[in-house]
């Protein structure tokens, strides 16, 4: 347990932003599920919509430094090529 006054501010700093992280991831995969469900349900126009969507919450997520920005242009990338699959 964290004694000295620096570390009990560290230890609520971390506790603030494992929270806002947590948030931000859950609204990102909530976003990428929402385009996956578009592309299964084979509905084009929701899945490009969804998709356009979940593209600014995912490079956002990269700017708080929540996912590596090689990891959401990959996500966004194989979305973007699922979509574009579809018949």
């Amino acid at each position: 347990m964290a004694n000295s006054p620096q570390a009990k501010k560290r230890a609520r700093q971390n506790e603030t932003r494992f929270a806002i992280n947590k948030s931000r991831r859950s609204r990102i995969r909530t976003a990428i599920r929402k385009v996956e469900e578009a592309i299964a349900s084979g509905d084009k126009d929701a899945a490009a919509a969804a998709l356009k969507a979940a593209q600014p919450e995912l490079m956002r997520g990269v700017t708080k430094g929540v996912f590596h920005k090689n990891t959401a242009s990959r996500k966004i990338s194989r979305l973007a090529a699922r979509v574009k699959a579809i018949g």
